[in-house]
This record gives structure tokens, sequence and C-alpha cells, in this order.
């Protein structure tokens, strides 16, 4: 299961009334070190001049399993994009990065997330990941 959802939360999607902030509220607590990590890449990315800010360290099995859990959901990724105002890239089970958004278009973006990327990306730790 990906999030812990309340009886609340829960009561509140049955009646179509689930707001952005109580939905993100539910992944921050559920899923602390993907919620943390997009925040932390936001930060980075607002302070740099540079097009993308990653995360190239591999996280712990169960931090992994929360990032992997929270971008395979397009509704939490997207949640997560609009409150950071970021588009995310994704590699290799751990490599996130948070662009600016619209970034789609730019040459950093489809670099990141070509093919050609994603195989100079890859180590035989990460093989199953």
């Amino acid at each position: 299961m990906s999030l812990d959802v309340s009886p609340s939360l829960l009561a509140l999607a049955e009646r179509d009334e689930v707001a952005d902030a109580d939905f993100l509220a539910t992944v921050r607590t559920s899923l602390p070190y993907a919620y943390r990590l997009v925040n932390d890449l936001t930060a980075e990315l607002a302070v740099s001049e540079a097009e993308f800010a990653d995360n190239t360290v591999a996280p712990s099995e169960a931090e992994r399993a929360q990032l992997l859990r929270a971008l395979a959901s397009d509704s939490i990724r997207g949640a997560l994009e609009r409150h950071f105002s970021v588009k995310l890239a994704f590699q290799n089970c751990h490599r996130l990065a948070a662009f600016h958004p619209h970034a789609e278009h730019t040459a950093a973006y489809r670099e990141f997330t070509s093919p050609r990327a994603q195989l100079l990306n890859q180590s035989p730790e990460l093989r199953d990941c």
C-alpha cells in the first residue's frame, strides 16, 4: 500500500472533496523520504543556476521503496510537481531530478530522460532496485 489514508480523508474522497493540501499531507506522512527528497531538490534548484538538481546517492531499500511508490503514481507525482512547482524526472530507482516547470522542452530535460542517459546510469549494484 502506498499511502496511510486516514478515515476522514477516505470519507472526503468518497464525497469527491479531496483538496491537494490534504492529499499532500498524507503523502508527506506516508512517504517522508520521497517528500523530503523532492523538497530538498526544489530548494537546491531555487538557489542554483543549474537547469536541474538531482540526487545521485542511492538510498536505503525502505527509502527507495518510498520513492518508487511516489513516482509510480501519476496522482502523487502530479501533486508533488504542482506543490513544489517543478517537473520531476526519474532514473534507476533512486536518481530523481527536479527541473523548472515546463522543462520538457529543454535540452537538459530531454538528455536526462533519454535512453542514452538511462543506459549510462546503470551499474551492477542497482540491477535489482
